[in-house]
């Protein structure tokens, strides 16, 4: 092809696995059935002033299928942490030993399975949303290009191509995700 079209289909590509990391990582702040480390992802401590990412102060651990425990590195930051997790407002109810945190996570009702389905759901429309924004820029570069005709049809078929395929992967991520949710 050419090199300003093969440019902008690399340009597209990025952006499209861009909108791919960003719904993994969406997804797995979204809780399933079983304690995961990944539940306190999103929560940042005050240490000393500064906001701190949580696994950044402590270790966070899960020793069974429903407990997660936060060790802190530094005893004094039990009750940040504790604070922490209260303020994130994620439906933890973390327990303070003088040792570690510790917190039972409880088993989903159905209805909030439902919820976190459709929160999941949620995060994958702005996935494809992220998609077709690609798609939509590259078309549009492409319209612009110094090219044939013939290439820049050639071109657009390549990223709806592009497009079909990734909006592919985000509904087969969505699928996994809500089967993972939705099993009790």
């Amino acid at each position: 092809m050419n090199e300003e079209i093969d440019f902008i289909l690399d340009s597209a590509k990025e952006a499209m696995n861009n909108a791919i990391s960003h719904l993994e990582k969406e997804l797995i702040g979204i809780r399933a059935g079983k304690a995961s480390p990944a539940m306190l992802s999103t929560i940042n401590v005050d240490y000393y002033g500064s906001q701190t990412p949580l696994g950044q102060v402590a270790n966070v651990n899960t020793p069974d299928a429903r407990t997660i425990s936060i060790q802190p590195w530094e005893k004094n930051m039990l009750q940040e942490i504790e604070k922490a997790i209260m303020l994130a407002n994620i439906g933890f109810n973390p327990m303070n030993n003088g040792e570690n945190i510790i917190i039972n996570v409880p088993p989903l009702t159905e209805e909030r399975r439902k919820e976190l389905a459709k929160q999941a759901k949620a995060e994958a429309e702005h996935a494809k949303v992220g998609i077709r924004n690609a798609r939509k820029e590259a078309n549009n570069d492409i319209k612009k290009t110094d090219v044939s005709d013939d290439m820049k049809k050639n071109a657009e078929a390549d990223i709806q191509d592009l497009t079909d395929k990734f909006v592919k992967i985000i509904d087969e991520k969505y699928t996994v995700k809500e089967k993972e949710i939705m099993t009790v």
